[in-house]
C-alpha cells in the first residue's frame, strides 16, 4: 500500500512539472498582442509592397490596352521565338541537371570518399558566383578568342550566340537545384533499405528504381520545380552569351528589356505576365510539394 501511495505521488509530481514546463514554454512563446499584431502587419505589408503589387502592375500593364492587344503581342513572331528558345533551353537544362542532380546526390548521400566535401562546395558554385560572371567564363573558353575558339571556328561549331551557349550557361546557373533537394533528403534516409534489396538478389538499377527512386520522387519533382522556374527566368548569364539576335537568341527575360527599352510596354508586360504566371504556378506546386515532402517525413516518423 505504501508502495503504491508513493508511485501514485512520483506520478502526480512527474505530471506537475511537465505541466509546469509546458506553461513555461507557453509563456516564452506568447508575445503581447501588440506586439504580434505589429510583426504581422509588417510581414505582411512588406509582401504586399514587394511582391503582391509588382505582380498587379505587371498584368494591369499587360491588359492596359485591352485584352486582344495582349493576344497580339504575344502573337508576334519575335514574342513566339523567345517563348519557343525559353522552353527549349529550360528542357535541356532541366533534363541535364536531373541526371546530374541524381548523381551527385547519390555520391553524396550513399558513399564516402575523399574529396566530397570539395565536391558539395562545387554543387554550391552557382549560388555564390554572379551569372554574368559565369557567362563571362563561357565567352572566355568557347568565344572567337576564347580557348576553344579557333577549333570551334576550324569545324565550324558555334556555341556562343546560339542555343548551346544558351543551354550551357542556363544549366550552369541551376545545376545545384535538383542536387540540394535530393542531398539531405538521400542522407536522412540511410542505405538500409537499397542493401536490404540487393541482399535479396536485385540489381543496382533495379534497386534503385523499385526503392531508391519511389522514396525520393516528391524530393526530385521538387527541385525539377525550382530548376525549371530558375532556366526560364535566367537573365544574366545568358544576357552574356545570347547575343541579342533578335528572333533567334533572345529568351523571355531578354525580350521584355528589349520591348521595354523601345518604349512597347504593353508587348514587355504581356511576355512579363508569362514570366509572372510561371512564378505564380511554381508557388503553389511547390507548396503542394513541401506538404507532401512534410507528410512522407511524418509518417516515417
Amino acid at each position: 500500500m505504501a508502495m503504491q501511495i508513493s508511485d501514485s505521488a512520483m506520478l502526480a509530481t512527474s505530471g506537475a512539472k511537465a505541466r509546469a514546463r509546458a506553461a513555461a514554454l507557453e509563456n516564452i512563446r506568447t508575445e503581447p498582442a501588440a506586439v504580434r499584431i505589429a510583426i504581422i502587419t509588417l510581414a505582411v505589408s512588406f509582401l504586399t509592397i514587394f511582391v503582391v503589387l509588382p505582380l498587379v502592375l505587371v498584368f494591369a500593364q499587360a491588359f492596359s490596352k485591352g485584352f486582344m492587344a495582349y493576344v497580339t503581342a504575344l502573337a508576334e513572331p519575335e514574342a513566339l521565338a523567345a517563348i519557343k528558345l525559353t522552353l527549349l533551353v529550360a528542357a535541356i537544362s532541366v533534363t541535364l541537371n536531373l541526371v546530374f542532380g541524381l548523381v551527385a546526390a547519390w555520391a553524396v548521400a550513399k558513399f564516402e570518399f575523399s574529396g566530397k566535401t570539395f565536391l558539395i562546395t562545387l554543387i554550391d558554385l552557382p549560388f555564390s558566383v554572379s551569372p554574368v560572371i559565369s557567362g563571362l567564363v563561357f565567352v572566355l573558353l568557347f568565344g572567337a578568342q576564347g580557348y576553344f575558339g579557333g577549333w570551334l571556328r576550324d569545324h565550324d561549331i558555334q556555341i556562343l550566340f546560339a542555343v548551346p551557349g544558351i543551354a550551357l550557361a542556363t544549366t550552369f546557373v541551376t545545376f545545384p537545384f535538383v542536387a540540394r533537394a535530393l542531398i539531405p533528403l538521400m542522407q536522412e534516409q540511410g542505405t538500409q533499405e537499397e542493401e536490404a534489396a540487393i541482399s535479396l538478389g536485385a540489381s543496382g538499377l533495379r534497386t534503385f528504381f523499385r526503392v531508391t527512386l519511389p522514396n525520393i520522387k516528391w524530393g526530385l519533382l521538387y527541385g525539377v520545380l525550382l530548376c525549371n522556374a530558375r532556366a526560364m527566368g535566367e537573365f544574366g548569364a545568358v544576357s552574356v552569351v545570347s547575343g541579342h539576335i533578335r528572333g533567334e537568341t533572345n529568351t523571355m527575360p531578354l525580350l521584355v528589356e528589349i520591348l521595354y527599352d523601345e518604349y512597347q510596354f504593353v508587348a514587355a508586360f504581356a511576355i512579363a505576365s508569362l514570366l509572372a504566371m510561371l512564378a505564380l504556378i511554381t508557388l503553389v506546386a511547390k507548396t503542394i510539394l513541401e506538404r507532401r515532402l512534410d507528410g512522407g517525413e511524418d509518417r516515417d516518423h
